[in-house]
């Protein structure tokens, strides 16, 4: 289960940032910005913050799916152990019957687990995504709200997004020549109100452990 986090998904919104005000579109000649998106996205102290929410869920999610792990292969343990006294000849018919029936009833107990383990991942998997989007979300438009008072101010026609690629990953702005690059001014404007240490949080992606597979011995 490969869950992105907020830096692998940006590449979802990384397309050409038109932003202007629309009337200025009739003038003879445009008055042309840039911006690097990805650079402004990274960059801005809640994308700092939001990762490290993410890791820390991550780490909740990993520390609880470890239980589960713990508690299959046990119970694993168990059945093997009362499936093999369950034909001991040397106790009785009763006595055997007896372990046969245990043994059906951890059986049925590690069907429990797998099932509560599957219904816990996809769980995870629905509430990571979810927030992910929402506080990217907001994220971006943070920083639209940003470039369009920026380029209303100076009276830019358009602001182009350098950092933006294709659908088939090639660079949606292959040249500008000296036309306002605006990255600087956004994120400037973006942090002035970061709380202390923000801007120094770590920007690593996290990525959240999928479950284990049968091969190896996990919770199927």
């Amino acid at each position: 289960m490969n869950i992105k986090p907020l830096a692998s998904l940006r590449a979802a919104v990384l397309a050409v940032m038109a932003i202007g005000v629309a009337s200025a579109f009739a003038q003879a000649e445009p008055k042309i910005a840039v911006v690097n998106l990805k650079t402004v996205f990274d960059g801005y102290y809640k994308t700092k913050q939001s990762d490290a929410l993410v890791k820390d869920r991550q780490a909740d999610y990993t520390k609880e799916r470890k239980r589960m792990e713990d508690d299959y292969k046990k119970a694993n343990d168990e059945y093997r152990k009362l499936s093999d006294s369950a034909t001991d000849q040397a106790v009785s018919a009763d006595e055997r019957d007896k372990r046969k029936k245990d043994a059906e009833s951890k059986l049925q107990e590690i069907r429990e687990i797998e099932q509560s383990a599957r219904q816990f991942d996809s769980q995870f998997r629905t509430q990571i995504t979810d927030q992910i989007n929402r506080m990217r979300d907001k994220i971006l438009q943070d920083i639209r709200e940003v470039v369009n008072s920026k380029a209303k101010t100076a009276g830019y026609t358009l602001v182009l997004d350098t950092a933006a690629m294709s659908a088939d990953r090639t660079p949606v702005v292959l040249f500008t020549s000296g036309s306002p690059d605006l990255t600087d001014d956004v994120l400037k404007d973006l942090n002035d109100k970061a709380p202390p240490g923000a801007l120094t949080s770590s920007t690593n992606q996290p990525t959240a452990t999928p479950p284990a597979s049968p091969a190896n011995g996990g919770i199927k």
